[in-house]
């Protein structure tokens, strides 16, 4: 119920209507490093994150897994056909212990039938997601690789930072690899790490093996909107 209560398709209904609605889930668990689902797999579940941390990941050309976005307790993830999508076209990966509730097809119909506010929520959210498609797409095809750094370490940030005690800095907690932000950035391993080298140097950010802290957000923003720091090439 406090998770469902943190949905933001569920916002505005009341308890009754949230006990309904979590009736008709399934709560399960998984341990770090386990696939709650693969992409291609029929797309037959939603699921709602209620703790730990998941990643998102698509298959390239290639065969190699780039990262496309990291979850956290009352995200909603998966997809349905009914929504568009015969299939999943992410592979979900459960980075700690993690636990999330799941609703299949009919109990969602259901669902959307019993609330029209939702069903008017998930319409606004697939036309978001097309927005959102075809703006990154502009983006990732006009700004430089360290903008598109930047931004994605700012959303990120915002998302999963933790203030760092001593510098008032925010701590990103997390196994991101060069290759992850890649993915997610739509560049080069080899591209990233230069752009992550120059804003080292900067002391705009710091990182380690398993985490990335943000130093100073002002000029991480100034970044993203190409107004500090050398373009790095694509």
């Amino acid at each position: 119920m406090r998770v469902l209560g943190h949905v933001s398709l569920f916002a505005g209904l009341s308890t009754t209507e949230l006990e309904a609605i979590d009736a008709r889930m399934v709560s399960l668990s998984w341990a770090a490093g386990d696939v709650l689902f693969s992409a291609g797999a029929p797309a037959d579940h939603l699921y709602v994150l209620a703790s730990g941390r998941v990643k998102l990941s698509r298959p390239t050309v290639v065969g190699r897994e780039i990262v496309v976005d990291l979850l956290t307790p009352g995200d909603l993830f998966g997809t349905l056909t009914a929504l568009g999508d015969p299939t999943y076209p992410e592979t979900a990966e459960a980075l700690t212990t993690t636990c999330a509730l799941q609703i299949d097809p009919a109990a969602f119909r259901a669902v959307l039938t019993e609330h029209p506010p939702v069903a008017l929520r998930v319409l606004d959210d697939v036309a978001a997601r097309l927005t959102r498609a075809r703006s990154d797409l502009g983006h990732h095809s006009t700004d430089t690789v360290a903008q598109r750094v930047a931004a994605t370490l700012l959303r990120l940030a915002d998302k999963l930072g933790q203030e760092r005690a001593g510098d008032g800095g925010t701590l990103l907690q997390i196994p991101l690899s060069r290759a992850d932000l890649a993915g997610m950035t739509s560049s080069t391993p080899e591209s990233v790490s230069r752009a992550m080298s120059q804003l080292r140097k900067d002391r705009i950010i710091d990182s380690g093996r398993r985490w990335t802290a943000v130093l100073d957000r002002p000029r991480l923003a100034d970044v993203a909107a190409g107004a500090d720091g050398p373009a790095a090439p694509a």
